[in-house]
């Protein structure tokens, strides 16, 4: 039977190796946005032909930036994470950040779909 003290370590290290795969969720996220961006901004426009290339640089440039919050804000994470935990203490997320990156991501996704509907 494995001693209290070596639970406790072995829960430490799991609680680590999960910070970091949440970190890297961060990362793939980040990551998506940036090619939905690339997506947006640049191929579609192409593909579609159409004079309303702006509105899909414009809305490609703001899924880059949803992602560039995406890979700030899971490093600012991981570190505030592994500080508490350092500390034996918790961190809870930031509603106010998850929500506006979550809220941001919906509306883009509106108005992509908005402009490929209004054939733009």
């Amino acid at each position: 039977m494995p001693e209290p003290a070596d639970q406790a370590v072995d829960a430490t290290r799991r609680t680590r190796l999960a910070v970091e795969r949440t970190y890297l969720a961060w990362w793939r996220t980040g990551l998506t946005a940036f090619a939905v961006g690339l997506g947006a901004g640049k191929v579609v426009p192409v593909i579609a032909e159409t004079d309303a290339g702006w509105a899909y640089v414009a809305i490609g440039a703001a899924f880059t930036l949803l992602g560039s919050a995406c890979l700030l804000y899971g490093w600012r994470r991981q570190r505030a994470v592994g500080r508490a935990l350092d500390h034996g203490t918790y961190v809870p997320v930031d509603d106010r950040v998850t929500g506006a990156i979550s809220g941001a991501g919906a509306l883009l996704g509106l108005a992509l779909v908005v402009l490929l509907l209004a054939g733009g």
